[in-house]
């Protein structure tokens, strides 16, 4: 069983949605899926005007919510899943407290797709997926993610660099994809806008999309109708209801 976080934001619920289905529909293990999302979790943190989404800092909750015990996979909701996370599931932890797949990001859009302001910063993107070993995270109590600066969480500050492993590049490629892409990332703005509907591998998000409704769709069963009920007419010469 492996436990997967996704980034969930109120704005925009669907993209979860399709990355959930897309992670089920390719795995070959048990996956216990959760929505990180913030009426669930009691977190008193400051709105920081800079954050883009809901989920921003609530990432780094993950090993509180897992009783800092166990691995658990933490993943932002403008992905999709195109191949089997038992891979990443069977990769040894022992020598990590966390493994992420280590991008050298250099935007070139001055806004986000939310509309907030990019910015760059060292090891930008690294914790858009990140697998944890949980006990060794102790030092992101909840209590120092509803205070903690972005720059210290997002650049994985106090934690050694030998303990932050790699992932395979094919595990978070950002807004490209080629035969070996296990999930594409949309960074630059997912085909949920109406101004990214012509983003290049728009139509592999919308196929996931149409396949999790039809399937959804069949999913559900039709409404019972009861039978009508006889009614209670007498039939002198039958002595029954008709």
């Amino acid at each position: 069983m492996l436990r997967i976080f996704i980034g969930w934001d109120s704005r925009f619920p669907e993209p979860a949605d399709v990355l959930k289905y897309s992670l089920e529909k390719h795995s070959t293990i048990p996956l216990e899926i959760r929505y990180l999302r913030l009426t669930d979790l009691n977190f008193d943190r400051a709105v920081d005007p800079l954050a883009s989404t809901e989920f921003t800092y609530t990432r780094f909750l993950v090993p509180h919510l897992c009783e800092f015990a166990g691995t658990a996979l933490f993943l932002d909701n403008d992905m999709l899943c195109l191949g089997d996370v038992a891979e990443l599931a069977a990769l040894p932890m022992d020598e990590y407290a966390l493994r992420v797949v280590k991008h050298d990001y250099q935007p070139t859009n001055a806004t986000k797709m939310y509309g907030c302001p990019q910015t760059v910063y060292p090891r930008k993107n690294w914790s858009s997926m990140m697998l944890m070993d949980c006990g060794k995270l102790r030092l992101w109590a909840k209590q120092v993610i509803e205070v903690a600066s972005g720059a210290y969480l997002h650049r994985f500050e106090d934690i050694p660099d030998e303990q932050i492993g790699d992932l395979p590049k094919t595990w978070n490629t950002l807004d490209w994809m080629d035969a070996s892409t296990k999930l594409i990332h949309y960074t630059n703005g997912g085909p949920w806008f109406e101004e990214y509907r012509d983003h290049p591998h728009a139509d592999v998000w919308y196929a996931m999309r149409d396949e999790m409704k039809a399937a959804r769709s069949r999913a559900v069963p039709r409404p019972h109708v009861a039978a009508p009920i006889a009614s209670l007419v007498v039939d002198p010469g039958a002595g029954q209801t008709v």
